[in-house]
């Protein structure tokens, strides 16, 4: 059997199996994965806000002029839905003033809770913030005495515009934001939003302050009494990424930010009147040192206690991508409170400077601009942040940003993958050595990706794709070991925890460090308490596994390939971070997550290695490990073996052409033959001198002579050989599987074809070919083929023309009475040939082409 009829026959079956395997996992995973679809949700859609009640399971929706209640344990129940949206002649309005219509309805963009059983709710009404109470009771929205919703200004607390970036915090029944402040989006504030009047205080309106920020995220950090012998005050922090005012360069830098605030400050008494005087920032660092990567943009930050009930042990795991890549890239880096204390309590940077030289640095007064008041300050008599001296005041508000930068090595990166949202799960105590935690990462696809880290070192566990991908993943929530996932359009209810979670003995060996291994005789994934053996766990726990290559040892695989093949080469990451590969100089690939796309030329040949970065046991530092070795070599004995194909298949069209060329010309020879006999038939007497040449001239050269319109060649108007075979479209595709199961998957010896498809997650084990493609057959696709074929047949047409058969007969001729029965078994004959079907039936022919 020829290649392409083997793959022919092999597709359908892989076809059938690869669903099956579908199929088996989507049920495998069904009592672990929930997903509410759009239709449960009775029209409502563009979900931007998750707060949940812990107590009772609830979770509520912000959404486009809506507010929904879904019960996360009874996921099948309706969600309850409170109305909120804006009367017509207010969105009238909003369009007239230049927005569109869909950005001027109410988006909620702030659930929460108040404490007294209701929860405060704000959103965008038309570009005109406003903000509501809900009675959690009786899930209604508070009345006014018109019988309308009660409402109050949304300034400050709620953006205008819907996508604008925006974070808030509700910290001891005090809302703190940091939100746009005008209609156009142009200010922006850090503010306490709610409490008395005279405390509703702000960032000041300097660039040096906030520089055309975009929030991400903030946090509440409160001391705890036992453990704030000093007295210190509570703090808020704010993280946003914001465009650089101390880097003088041609373009715009953008870095990220930590700020902070305390609870206690009132502003000052005439400098920083309404203004925050313990505003402070500092630069985040998330920097590869191996490679020099740093990441400079924030996305998203996740807070966590590692030692619950510990605010000491607070840590940030922030999400990270790169202004400078043009590929999607993510990475996660995390930043302890204690870190981020250590830069704030330290020098300041000084960012005055004239035409020649930086000036001389103020020097910092006492007591220490923009700390917290404690008891130390209470007992030199500074009970509140108006008793702070002017000079104290003065230069905080010279000097916001901190001369240290708070800096972090990266967990894991990703190129290929934006993520949008993290979450994260800890295992063990911060002091244990066991400690690990589990990060949820959310895609801007729809998908979920489950990564462990233990100690330094981050192991990709699963990736589950929940949503569409256009759906992004924009909140994800975890409670009682379940993440709650949404996107604009959906919810899903995830398993997050768990060793049960790892359906194979290899990924069961990757969450080794969280606890979990593989049971021979359950052939299941099981906690245990047992104590790992030194050395790299995870390489340790894989060589349990029936695997035939070690992690970072795997065999060279020989691929015969042919020329101009698009051919995916896939390299398992078991570490998410960044991955690389060695290639020939002159070849033409492009990378594909970890995964490398050649296309197969004469300079492509050789051999492709794939090494990616993992962190060895005690070491902060990435360490290679080479997960996949190709050697391409072009198949054969022929190395040509495409080429010869393709010019197998011309010759062949071609002696299909004359074929039919010849057949077409023996019809019309007997229909000529027919004709002049069925004129002598009638009486016709011909002249006993036969047609001469120069009578044959004055025909061809007669403008009087009628000249039917020409009927079309029969190879271009009585079928199309490139037109649709028994309903299914030919095509020249063949397609290239490439399968790699973990470590050890087998490889066949032979690839051709042109088309390739990447796999559905972006970093599966296999590649799956295209179900629907059609059986690759003959095709004659050349129209200028058959024109050529057809020029210089044109001296003949003058003998297909009526008048000059007329002429002929009268001139002399024999006519063989029995051609007429043969001609017309003839015909009925070739018209069963399948050749001569076509859509359209075959127009009488008065003029021969041929």
């Amino acid at each position: 059997m020829s290649p392409d009829g083997a793959m022919l026959v092999l597709l359908p079956m892989l076809c059938l199996l690869s669903g099956a395997t579908w199929a088996a996992t989507l049920g495998g995973l069904g009592d672990k994965i929930q997903i509410l679809v759009p239709e449960k949700f009775q029209g409502v859609a563009n979900f931007s806000t998750f707060l949940l009640d812990r107590s009772s399971g609830t979770l509520f929706l912000g959404a486009r002029d809506a507010i929904l209640a879904v019960d996360t344990n009874k996921l099948n129940q309706k969600p309850k839905v409170i109305v909120w949206d804006v009367p017509e002649e207010k969105r009238r309005s909003c369009v007239a003033k230049g927005k569109t219509e869909v950005d001027c309805n109410n988006y909620i963009r702030l659930l929460e809770f108040l404490g007294d059983g209701r929860i405060y709710v704000c959103g965008t009404y038309a570009f005109d913030p406003q903000c509501a109470f809900l009675e959690l009771s009786s899930f209604t929205l508070e009345k006014a005495e018109d019988g309308g919703v009660k409402m109050e200004t949304g300034k400050g607390k709620c953006p205008f515009e819907p996508s604008q970036h925006y974070t808030a915090v509700m910290a001891a029944g005090t809302l703190y934001t940091a939100a746009t402040s005008n209609f156009l989006g142009t200010l922006f504030d850090i503010s306490r939003a709610t409490g008395a009047e005279q405390e509703r205080i702000r960032t000041e309106r300097s660039i040096n302050w906030l520089s055309d920020p975009e929030f991400v995220s903030s946090a509440f950090i409160e001391q705890s009494a036992g453990s704030n012998p000093t007295g210190d005050d509570d703090k808020i922090y704010f993280f946003f990424t914001e465009v650089a005012k101390e880097y003088d360069l041609y373009t715009k830098v953008k870095v990220p930010r930590v700020a902070r605030v305390c609870k206690s400050d009132v502003g000052g008494m005439k400098t920083l009147q309404r203004r925050w005087t313990t505003f402070l920032k500092a630069q985040l660092v998330c920097e590869d040192k191996p490679s020099g990567q740093r990441y400079n943009i924030l996305t998203d930050v996740f807070t966590t206690e590692h030692t619950p009930g510990d605010p000491s042990s607070t840590h940030f795991y922030g999400l990270f991508t790169s202004q400078w890549e043009r590929e999607e890239l993510s990475a996660v880096c995390v930043f302890s409170l204690s870190d981020i204390s250590k830069v704030l309590d330290g020098p300041f940077k000084e960012l005055k400077k004239t035409c020649e030289n930086w000036i001389n640095p103020d020097p910092v007064p006492t007591p220490r601009p923009g700390q917290c008041l404690n008891n130390a300050l209470k007992a030199e008599g500074f009970e509140s942040s108006l008793k702070l001296p002017d000079k104290v005041l003065t230069f905080v508000r010279d000097h916001p940003l901190m001369e240290n930068s708070v800096t972090a090595a990266p967990l894991l990166v990703r190129k290929g993958i934006r993520y949008t949202k993290l979450a994260v799960t800890q295992t063990g105590s911060e002091d244990d050595e066991r400690r690990a935690a589990v990060l949820h990462l959310g895609t801007d696809r729809g998908e979920l990706h489950q990564v462990a880290v233990v100690g330094q070192n981050a192991t990709l566990l699963q990736e589950l794709s929940l949503f569409t991908s256009q759906e992004p993943v924009n909140n994800i929530l975890l409670h009682q070991g379940r993440a709650l996932v949404g996107s604009p359009l959906s919810l899903a209810r995830v398993q997050a925890e768990g060793c049960s979670l790892y359906p194979s003995c290899v990924v069961c060996a990757r969450a080794r460090g969280l606890g979990c291994v593989w049971s021979t005789e359950d052939e299941a994934c099981r906690p245990t308490t047992a104590e790992p053996g030194p050395g790299d766990i995870v390489d340790n726990a894989l060589r349990q596994c029936d695997m035939a290559e070690g992690r970072c040892t795997p065999s060279t695989r020989e691929l015969r390939v042919s020329l101009g093949l698009r051919l995916l080469l896939p390299c398992v990451q078991l570490s998410p971070r960044s991955c690389s590969w060695e290639h020939p100089p002159h070849r033409h690939t492009r990378q594909h997550h970890s995964d490398l796309e050649v296309t197969v030329t004469e300079d492509s040949l050789g051999k492709y290695i794939c090494t990616c970065q993992e962190a060895g046991p005690g070491s902060r530092d990435p360490t290679p490990c080479r997960r996949a070795a190709y050697h391409l070599t072009l198949e054969g004995p022929s190395a040509g073996g495409a080429v010869a194909a393709a010019g197998g298949r011309h010759v062949l069209a071609i002696y299909i052409l004359f074929f039919v060329l010849g057949l077409a010309f023996g019809v019309f020879l007997l229909y000529f033959v027919t004709r002049r006999r069925s004129i002598a038939r009638q009486g016709h007497h011909l002249p006993d001198n036969s047609l001469s040449s120069d009578k044959g001239r004055d025909l061809l050269g007669s403008s009087a002579t009628p000249q039917s319109p020409s009927s079309a060649s029969l190879l271009s108007e009585g079928f199309r050989l490139t037109e649709k075979r028994n309903g299914t479209a030919t095509t020249n595709t063949t397609t290239t599987l490439l399968s790699n199961q973990g470590n050890g998957g087998h490889l066949g010896n032979s690839y051709s074809g042109t088309l390739i498809h990447s796999p559905s997650n972006g970093h599966g084990n296999a590649l799956y070919a295209n179900c629907n493609t059609s059986s690759s057959g003959l095709k004659l696709t050349s129209d200028n083929l058959a024109a050529n074929l057809l020029d210089g047949r044109t001296g003949g047409r003058e003998m297909g023309r009526p008048e000059a058969v007329e002429r002929k007969s009268r001139e002399g001729g024999e006519v063989d009475e029995g051609l007429g029965d043969g001609l017309k078994g003839l015909e009925e004959e070739m018209a069963s040939f399948p050749l001569f079907k076509s859509p359209a039936p075959l127009a009488k022919c008065e003029e021969s082409s041929i």
